[in-house]
């Protein structure tokens, strides 16, 4: 089926498509049990019984016994409101591309093709220096030691248009272990479920060839031997639960290990009940990076990403307009 006028192709749906294209009967249903729900708590690094997400700022009062969610990294306040308002100004300048599932997209990165495995710098030339900030920042955080920034995506989630984003595992291929968000302008939640399926799917094999940057207790190894990622970040006992993790707003949340590579996460359309925009950050995978077997493309497009561009000049943007 072809894309729809409002960006969304094959299952993927949004309210207007639902309502204006006759797509309503491809939506995909999500039969999510609530009564599996454990909510996350940043602040101890459990999961309490329960959906409402509003529960984790219960802390440290919560009730039950908790299960543990390996891989989960959120910093609270990782900007500040200031911050945190001078930079929707610039992201509201710079132009939007239409996305599925109601959502629309700034992206910044190399050109890639999943079902190829083929990647080529393009018309990459880094990102936006009102962005750099950011990046920063990451240097400040122990688990992102060694992080290079080789794609940034700012997702925008619009309450008007039914904006989700279906379970899925971000590619194994290409996108290295640590997968980073930077929440803005409001609360949101990340629903995980145990991954089922096979290995061909969101390139999972080539998990199985390239060993993991961080170690069980958080510490950054590029130089680590034996089990793949994949399996070291096995999951040693089967949870057969719903983990519900806060994407609270101006937190930087990092997901690696367990549950970057054995859950699917996804945003909920309830879940978005006010307007949001996420920055999305991804690193490359160890044979992209010095030593490995394609280092070489690699490594250009790596000098790229340490570009920052003005983006008044690079749209032509007058009085906050771009000017075509």
């Amino acid at each position: 089926m072809k894309p729809r006028p409002c960006g969304c192709k094959g299952c993927r749906t949004c309210l207007i498509c639902e309502t204006q294209y006759g797509a309503e009967n491809l939506k995909t249903l999500l039969n999510l049990d609530k009564d599996k729900g454990y909510v996350y708590c940043p602040f101890c690094d459990k999961a309490w019984k329960g959906w409402d997400i509003e529960s984790y700022k219960q802390h440290p009062h919560h009730e039950g016994d908790p299960v543990d969610i390996p891989g989960v990294y959120i910093k609270v306040d990782f900007i500040t409101e200031s911050e945190e308002t001078e930079f929707m100004k610039h992201i509201q300048e710079v132009p939007w591309d239409v996305s599925q599932s109601g959502r629309r997209k700034q992206n910044f990165g190399p050109k890639t093709n999943f079902k190829k495995k083929k990647i080529v710098p393009g018309n990459f030339d880094g990102f936006p220096k009102f962005s750099q900030f950011l990046q920063d920042r990451f240097e400040s955080v122990d688990l992102l030691k060694g992080y290079e920034v080789i794609e940034q995506c700012s997702l925008e989630y619009d309450p008007s248009k039914g904006a989700s984003i279906d379970p899925h595992i971000d590619d194994c291929w290409i996108w290295g272990e640590r997968v980073v968000t930077v929440n803005c302008t409001a609360d949101s939640v990340l629903t995980m479920t145990p991954y089922k399926g096979g290995t061909n799917k969101y390139n999972l094999q080539c998990a199985d060839e390239y060993a993991p940057v961080v170690t069980p207790d958080g510490t950054v190894d590029f130089n680590m031997k034996g089990a793949s990622v994949l399996q070291a970040s096995k999951p040693q006992v089967e949870k057969d639960v719903i983990i519900r993790i806060p994407l609270i707003r101006r937190s930087l949340t990092v997901l690696y290990g367990e549950a970057r590579y054995h859950w699917e996460h996804c945003v909920l359309r309830e879940d978005v009940p006010s307007y949001r925009v996420c920055i999305a950050y991804r690193e490359f995978t160890l044979p992209y990076m010095d030593g490995g077997k394609h280092e070489e493309i690699g490594r250009e497009i790596r000098r790229r990403g340490k570009q920052f561009w003005d983006h008044y000049t690079k749209y032509n943007i007058t009085n906050g307009r771009c000017i075509e």
